[in-house]
């Protein structure tokens, strides 16, 4: 009897062992579960630059088939954009039309497609539309001139010495004899080869045409060319068939392939932001966002402009470079680090992940990029079901004004407090936003009513400096009339309690000074201003640097707030863009956060840490990515190079949908859920690069009769 009772508490023991042990162990979640998800564009892109001279000998000698394969292979690449006709106007083909390279002797074009669809690689053809070298240097009459008749290229070139680098191309408008010249090219491509789509580059609409040809059509339509706009009116007109033209040559031939106009979804500068309101983009069956962030823009840019065309209802692809710094760079190359930092974004921001690569003259792919690119898209392989073609949810709306650094200063201010939030411009229904940022460039004049109708519907806004001012008088009730700019060159913010939270008691400087406003009886001020004695000169100045200030507080305050409206006088998002001061950052913050009730999804990280709430309705989750890099400045350029792991961050989840499981992916390991609040609780243990929660829900099936 003992003999069996010791053999009992022996078994019961090791049960017990087992069980316990198995708590203490992590779940997982069987990701090979998930079904297969398919996705209009591909996934995992090259874009192959090929510009190559005609200086250069033995053009593509050392293609091989094989090798083209292989590298496309190692680097698991599903699409790539070739070349038919590159910046130096040569085709890589034999054309009837058009130049084909004279130092090729054989169809590159055909080889590559062959070589592409062997493997299932689907492939779209490049062609170059704005810089074409020989057509201009064989007509000049074609190149697009000044309003006085003269040329930026060729003035270039007049002020270059003989060992000076040069850096630039002439470029064309894509009218009169010179766009019948691409639609001929069009046709003879889209006709004679299996293709999935064209890649039209270089489009500049803002460069305003006074060529020969462009002046007798100015004539004809009766066009006062010393009226700019007038004449930028007619310029999108010639863009505007420009592009209906070659799409309908297109789809005449192959309906389904995809078309894409580089340059209609540019944002570099002012006057790209300015472009936006003509729709250029509508012509895109896809939107590529050529955003390399060591060239331009950094590494802030594409979130903004992920949301902004992901809501136009239309695939976005990401595009950045293999290279160092940007395009043409032979021999230049990110680590592989960066790269993977840079296609986690893509996905994590709901885009397909392409990489730019330059063929060398030769033919020859270069094994060592396509490793690189390779070990990137290794990961976007295992997480882009989570995330690409998602829809962008949030709570908090950013309207996107027609100034840049505006823009880039408020996105900045955004994602370096983790908020989630997504751009409405091209979103529909704003009725899910429940704060809308406006920024001090303003709201195009069509969307006025829009956001009128949003805030009579008790929708909250922040907005600063002039974005709210049409004529100098506020486009809705903000609480204050104007009163008129800036008395001095800078001034001072003093904040109450009610904004108070790390920011400092004293005055602190703003770069810019304030509009000044007057509240209305019944309007709360949140912070006031110091104006400064005077504004520094050469016949009044004090100290080193600015004035110091009065103290006592102006007529004018900084900050004020009516119901749901928040105003602030100041421009701190052209202000952070510039100067970067923290101050600036945490006052829009503390502002955001007085009004912001409801947001979907909240966390802490440092400021690099980046986040976005993605929603797969067909699939029943959300999914929640989490980034986090630090680029160093290091010469001209952004560089990623430490990966730091973050540990057990906090993510607050709130969704109409009661969410069932939570894990992370790539890992699949399940997290434990916790409900404070009626909103979703959970850690995340560990952050190197990238994870995503997946967050999944389930939904009653209709009801049958």
């Amino acid at each position: 009897m003992k003999t069996r009772f010791l053999v009992y508490i022996g078994i019961v023991g090791m049960l017990w062992a087992c069980v316990t042990k198995e708590n203490d162990r992590k779940q997982y979640k069987d990701l090979s579960e998930n079904p297969d998800l398919t996705f209009e564009e591909p996934t995992r892109q090259i874009h192959l630059d090929f510009h190559t001279s005609e200086l250069i000998d033995s053009i593509g000698f050392k293609f091989d088939k094989e090798q083209f394969q292989e590298a496309l292979k190692l680097g698991k690449v599903n699409a790539i954009n070739v070349f038919a006709k590159g910046h130096h106007s040569w085709s890589y083909y034999p054309t009837e039309i058009g130049m084909t390279h004279p130092k090729l002797d054989f169809d590159l074009l055909k080889a590559q497609i062959e070589a592409c669809r062997e493997i299932g690689v689907e492939v779209f053809a490049y062609f170059t539309v704005g810089w074409s070298a020989n057509d201009a240097k064989n007509h000049p009459e074609w190149a697009v001139v000044r309003k006085d008749g003269s040329n930026k290229f060729r003035d270039q070139l007049k002020s270059l010495g003989p060992e000076d680098p040069f850096g630039g191309w002439e470029y064309l408008e894509p009218s009169g004899p010179y766009a019948e010249l691409i639609y001929a090219q069009t046709e003879e491509l889209i006709k004679n080869y299996d293709l999935d789509g064209i890649w039209y580059d270089i489009h500049q609409p803002e460069s305003l045409n006074f060529n020969a040809w462009s002046l007798r059509d100015y004539a004809e339509k009766g066009i006062d060319t010393t009226d700019s706009l007038s004449v930028q009116l007619r310029t999108n007109e010639k863009y505007n068939e420009f592009f209906q033209k070659t799409g309908d040559i297109i789809k005449k031939h192959k309906p389904n392939v995809t078309i894409y106009y580089n340059g209609t979804t540019r944002t570099y500068n002012t006057e790209n932001i300015e472009l936006f309101k003509y729709g250029f983009f509508k012509y895109n069956t896809k939107h590529d966002l050529e955003d390399l962030p060591t060239a331009w823009g950094g590494y802030d840019i594409f979130p903004w402009r992920s949301k902004y065309f992901a809501n136009t209802g239309k695939d976005i692809v990401a595009m950045s470079g293999k290279f160092h710094k940007a395009w043409g760079e032979f021999g230049g190359f990110k680590h592989k680090d960066a790269l993977l930092y840079e296609a986690a974004s893509m996905v994590a921001f709901g885009a397909s992940a392409n990489m730019g690569d330059q063929l060398h003259p030769s033919g020859e792919m270069d094994m060592a990029t396509y490793e690189n690119i390779g070990y990137a898209f290794d990961y976007v392989e295992k997480i882009e079901d989570y995330g690409i073609g998602a829809d962008h949810v949030a709570t908090t709306g950013l309207y996107i004004g027609e100034d840049l650094p505006a823009i880039e200063g408020a996105v900045a201010m955004l994602l370096e407090k983790q908020v989630n939030f997504n751009v409405v411009n091209t979103l529909q229904d704003w009725s899910n936003i429940e704060v809308l940022v406006v920024t001090s460039g303003g709201i195009l004049k069509r969307d006025i009513p829009k956001l009128q109708e949003f805030v009579r519907q008790g929708g909250k806004v922040i907005a600063m400096g002039e974005g709210l001012f049409r004529n100098n008088k506020p486009i809705i009730d903000i609480g204050a009339d104007f009163v008129g700019d800036a008395n001095y060159d800078i001034d001072y913010t003093v904040v109450n309690e009610t904004m108070s939270d790390g920011l400092v008691a004293s005055p602190f400087l703003n770069y810019n000074a304030a509009l000044r406003i007057r509240p209305k009886n019944g309007t709360a001020v949140l912070a006031a201003i110091r104006e400064p004695f005077f504004s520094r000169a050469v016949a009044h100045y004090s100290s080193h640097n600015n004035t110091p200030n009065r103290l006592n507080d102006a007529e004018h305050p900084a900050v004020i707030r009516k119901g749901n409206i928040i105003y602030i006088a100041h421009d701190l998002d052209r202000q952070y863009s510039k100067e970067g001061a923290r101050m600036h950052r945490d006052l829009f913050y503390n502002s955001l956060q007085l009004l912001r009730e409801n947001p979907m999804m909240e966390t802490e990280m440092p400021s690099m840490g980046r986040v976005n709430l993605l929603h797969q309705p067909e699939q029943q989750r959300y999914v929640a990515h989490l980034l986090y890099a630090s680029p160093i400045q290091r010469g001209s350029v952004r560089v990623i190079e430490d990966l730091v792991p973050l540990y057990d961050i906090p993510v607050t989840i709130d969704v109409p949908q009661q969410i069932s499981e939570a894990y992370l992916v790539p890992s699949g390991e399940m997290l434990p859920l916790q409900v404070v609040d009626g909103r979703l609780k959970l850690t995340v243990p560990v952050l190197e690069c990238h994870t995503a929660v997946v967050l999944e829900y389930k939904t009653d099936p209709p009801k049958t009769e």
